[in-house]
């Protein structure tokens, strides 16, 4: 079991955080509404020790690299490295025993902040290099921030990411269909049925893909379908944010007005629709009531999949001198 004991809390005016050691984890994003109440608009489990099982990767740090590798393998500077493949034969969120599975010492802690460290071996999931790893969460006016930093020893490659689920409505609060999306996005890397981008990056104009203006999600979802975008039921695509530097990737309504905005660093967000849920009552929220389908949405910053094998897409090689620097910004509205 995992000692509640452990858990660290941030406490602001208008936002909280509860944040846990394992997986670098949000487990609560609470934010005071206007008649004083607090709604949490993450998903996460009832059981801490249910982040193993059945509610895997809800809020919780992925890496070495977040979401998928053809194959689970890559090469670099001519080197192949086989990596483990834990998502049929392609890698998913860094393997198995990937960052989400591990339990991260507390490396420095304030009223309003929290660092957890990581190292990671050579070898770990069969990456090279060992990576010394670093994720500072902190309190900003109106939202939280998360900052990832990273070194390494050897070439290797780097993509991290949090990977909350949002429900504006509030955490177990029903399906998110009529939540309002908008994604600063021109453009997406459509996917082969095995999730895997198949290299093009392709317009969004005039597709189901567009969100730039903003759209029902569940509507945009069954559009997408029809049009064969969504390969996989519903979305799960890399979405290549315009613009560079920091700056708003998108924003996220729900039903009683209530918003989220992400501004990231970052080249691109993952927007998934949170197909996996059941309805057999395995997956129990912090609020102790089980899930419904799609009770959440994932907006990812991070680069794009599989880039260590699309020498087209922006590089994630990290060596050694060098530092991955990477920051998301939640802000609530």
């Amino acid at each position: 079991m995992i000692d509640e004991d452990t858990f660290v809390m941030l406490a602001g005016d208008s936002v909280r955080l509860e944040l846990m050691p394992l997986g670098a984890t949000v487990r609560r994003f609470e934010v005071r509404l206007a008649d004083g109440s607090w709604r949490n608009i993450v998903l996460g489990a009832a059981d801490p020790a249910d982040y193993l099982t059945t509610c895997r990767y809800l809020g919780m740090t992925v890496g070495r690299f977040a979401n998928r590798i053809d194959g689970a393998r890559f090469t670099l500077d001519g080197v192949e490295y086989v990596l483990d493949a834990n998502e049929g034969a392609n890698q998913l969120h860094g393997g198995t025993d990937g960052f989400h599975a591990r339990t991260w010492t507390i490396a420095g802690q304030g009223p309003d902040w929290v660092e957890f460290a990581l190292t990671s071996p050579d070898g770990d999931q069969g990456y090279p290099g060992e990576l010394s790893v670093s994720a500072r969460y902190e309190l900003v006016p109106g939202g939280a921030q998360v900052t990832y930093r990273a070194t390494t020893d050897a070439p290797t490659v780097v993509n991290l990411t949090t990977h909350p689920y949002f429900n504006l409505d509030g955490e177990s609060s029903g399906n998110t269909d009529a939540h309002v999306l908008t994604v600063h996005a021109s453009a997406y890397t459509p996917n082969r049925a095995d999730g895997i981008p198949t290299g093009e990056v392709r317009d969004v104009t005039g597709s189901a893909a567009d969100f730039r203006s903003g759209r029902g999600f569940g509507e945009a979802r069954i559009a997408a379908d029809a049009e064969g975008i969504t390969r996989r039921e519903g979305f799960d695509h890399s979405f290549v944010v315009d613009g560079e530097g920091m700056r708003e990737h998108c924003r996220l309504t729900g039903t009683s007005g209530l918003s989220l905005a992400i501004e990231s660093d970052q080249p691109a967000l993952q927007v998934y629709g949170g197909e996996h849920f059941t309805i057999d009552g395995t997956q129990i929220g912090t609020s102790g009531r089980p899930y419904v389908r799609r009770p959440g949405i994932a907006l990812e910053t991070q680069h794009y999949p599989d880039s260590p094998n699309h020498p087209e897409f922006p590089s994630t090689v990290l060596r050694p001198g060098e530092e991955y620097v990477a920051t998301t910004r939640w802000l609530v509205g």
